[in-house]
């Protein structure tokens, strides 16, 4: 097994003003492809610490991988510190540096030519590695065995150049897989998959998050194929569908599949559930939209809500609830819509209806009906954790449709 090391250079995310996301998604490339990943560092822009860092695991390492300190201001070092390493020279690649310039026009092209002098500034004893995306050069070596690529912290061009340079490596190997298992408890799957994690031949991990729960196995490629058609049968209507991680992408598997159309009419989530929908590329052949409608007025104008129910029971109610998933499949013309309404807090709550109290509606194919749940947590929790069960509750209704 291959391994590498993944570094990400800046104060700004030692300082938490950036967080870094570059390692995280290369990591999982390498993971998959079945790389060890010996480490993610994160290191400030100091010229003395990053050449310090890499002599301590040149040698000991198939691959490392730089993200930061390659751009035009004062704080990007990584450049220096490579000469440094390498006891060499730097100089401007201006034939690698031109192959940049010749993407843009004026007036960007004025200022990527303004900052050729440092961004095309290289130690000559080391490569440019193309950028496809931005306008600072990447760096390349080899010593002692391992091999040194040293990319921008820009996500994009990160990302860009880490497929550009490895794309070919990273196919999956087949030595892993991870089900997304959703409604089920970490300690209740423990009992549910006990053998299979007992299986010495397997590695396990359980990843768990509100809602649902991340099985990773890890093994000899058949036997993680074997563990996983098991997890399967176990609790086959909890999983979601093979290589789909996440409720929004399996509702749009669920809707395409039963050839049906989906809204959402949204209060206290705000626009969370329709923005997790539309992250999804493809997102528009099934989902119509959702509605937030977070004031009386608007559920009553967008929804047609009645004014007396409202009154009677207020907006945290089934009634409300009903009637506002009932209003989405109406406007939107949907096969299938979920409401929700609460209290997220701090305020607003009473005896009878505190903070976290939620009501859920779902409208189309059998009869509206509504459900509550108590949620605990701040403001940010409470409505994280609603958006998910709508979620959860749209992708079950989809499952019966067919």
């Amino acid at each position: 097994m291959k391994n590498v090391l993944l570094l990400a250079i800046g104060d700004e995310l030692l300082s938490g003003i950036r967080r870094d996301a570059n390692c995280a998604g290369a990591a999982w490339l390498f993971h998959n492809a079945d790389w060890k990943v010996e480490e993610i560092e994160i290191i400030p822009d100091e010229q003395n610490i990053i050449v310090e860092k890499l002599n301590s695991w040149i040698g000991k390492v198939d691959l490392i991988i730089t993200s930061g300190g390659l751009g035009p201001t004062h704080d990007d070092r990584t450049r220096y510190a490579i000469a440094e390493l390498l006891q060499c020279g730097l100089e401007v690649d201006n034939a690698a540096y031109d192959i940049i310039s010749a993407r843009y026009t004026d007036p960007i092209k004025h200022w990527i030519e303004y900052s050729r002098p440092m961004q095309g500034l290289m130690p000559v004893a080391a490569r440019s590695v193309h950028n496809p995306t931005g306008s600072a050069l990447g760096m390349f070596f080899e010593r002692d065995g391992t091999k040194v690529y040293c990319f921008p912290g820009v996500p994009t061009e990160y990302k860009s150049m880490v497929q550009q340079e490895f794309g070919n490596m990273l196919a999956p190997s087949g030595g892993w897989t991870s089900i997304a298992i959703v409604g089920i408890a970490e300690s209740a799957l423990k009992e549910h998959f006990g053998q299979i994690i007992d299986n010495k031949d397997l590695h396990i991990s359980i990843l768990p998050s509100f809602g649902i729960v991340e099985f990773v196995i890890r093994g000899e490629p058949e036997a993680v194929k074997q563990a996983e058609e098991r997890a399967r049968n176990i609790l086959p209507g909890d999983c979601l569908p093979h290589g789909i991680l996440n409720l929004p992408e399996a509702i749009l598997y669920e809707a395409e599949r039963a050839n049906k159309k989906i809204a959402f009419a949204e209060s206290c989530t705000g626009g969370l559930i329709g923005a997790a929908m539309t992250e999804i590329p493809g997102a528009s052949k099934v989902f119509l939209g959702s509605c937030v409608t977070y004031d009386n007025h608007s559920k009553q104008a967008l929804l047609g809500v009645n004014e007396d129910i409202l009154k009677d029971n207020g907006a945290v109610s089934p009634e409300c609830a009903a009637a506002m998933a009932e209003g989405a499949c109406g406007i939107y013309r949907a096969d299938y819509a979920v409401s929700v309404t609460g209290i997220a807090g701090p305020d607003g709550g009473t005896e009878s209806k505190p903070v976290g109290l939620v009501w859920f509606g779902v409208s189309g194919g059998r009869e509206t009906r509504t459900f509550p749940r108590t949620l605990n947590g701040n403001r940010i929790m409470i409505r994280e954790r609603a958006k998910t069960i709508a979620l959860e509750t749209m992708w079950r209704e989809l499952k019966e449709a067919y």
